[in-house]
């Protein structure tokens, strides 16, 4: 069962090419030589124009991340929601050691006691824990593994 989907309403300075552009993209990317020009042809803009405000909309951060999103465990990998409680006045530096590893993704602070998290994804259970032991030998702190139970998906959907 599925609910249906709701369109909330926009920041106030996207303009109807913005929220076009956030719409479409959550549909699915062509798989082409050239899948911005397909999707700016869809929405009667420049191949350019769409890169430009695609950049400025992760650039002033109302969008977070642009990217494929892979389902690792389907593929035969691991991936998990990571948290670990950091001293404010170590915080920069121990999220760069974090931001170090490579199978490292999404992290960020949050306003919590667990205030660091990120996303683990590695080829592999066995390379997760192993992912797991060299953050916190790096960084001298516990890492607080927490693997998906249940996947959702929401949908952002502005409107017109």
């Amino acid at each position: 069962m599925s609910a249906p989907k709701k369109a909330v309403k926009a920041p106030d300075h996207l303009d109807q090419l913005d929220r076009d552009i956030i719409n479409r993209l959550q549909k699915g990317f062509p798989l082409s030589d050239k899948p911005y020009a397909a999707v700016a042809g869809e929405l009667n803009t420049r191949e350019s124009e769409l890169l430009r405000r695609l950049q400025r909309l992760l650039d002033d951060r109302i969008l977070t991340r642009f990217g494929p999103l892979f389902n690792a465990e389907k593929m035969g990998g691991a991936l998990s929601l990571c948290a670990m409680k950091i001293p404010p006045e170590v915080f920069d530096e121990v999220a760069a050691q974090v931001n170090e590893f490579s199978e490292v993704a999404h992290n960020y602070e949050r306003e919590h006691a667990l205030n660091m998290w990120f996303v683990l994804a590695t080829e592999t259970e066995h390379a997760k824990q192993q992912a797991l032991r060299r953050i916190e030998k790096t960084t001298g702190y516990p890492v607080y593994d927490m693997p998906r139970q249940a996947e959702y998906y929401v949908g952002l959907y502005l409107q017109a």
